[in-house]
């Protein structure tokens, strides 16, 4: 009986031996997938960086753009604004000329007392 006894308490202990390399081995399993599910949650946010990065960049250009076009808008009507602007002293001094002459014409043909 002992030697009945004796093989099997040594049947128990391999078998126990056996379970906890199986358990060791499924335990490096899930750390293996742990630390590839890790690389690919990496690599997602990377790219989802990368993508928020060129969104923002874009989103930055076109504001920058529309910063430009209204510049060149105020720009192109400053410059309108000036050449109406221009005319209108151009005509003015025209009209003050022209007075001018009168005036001296007047003077020229009416007697001084």
């Amino acid at each position: 009986m002992t030697e009945s006894q004796s093989r099997y308490s040594i049947v128990e202990r391999l078998t126990q031996k056996k379970l906890e390399l199986i358990s060791e081995g499924s335990e490096l399993d899930e750390e293996v997938k742990k630390k590839k599910q890790l690389i690919e949650h990496l690599k997602k946010e990377l790219d989802d960086w990368e993508s928020d990065l060129e969104q923002d960049t874009e989103k930055k250009r076109r504001i920058k753009q529309r910063e430009i076009e209204k510049a060149e808008i105020g720009s192109n009507n400053a410059v309108d604004r000036k050449m109406a602007k221009v005319e209108d002293i151009k005509d003015k001094i025209k009209a003050i000329d022209k007075a001018l002459e009168r005036i001296e014409e007047i003077s020229k043909n009416s007697p001084t007392n």
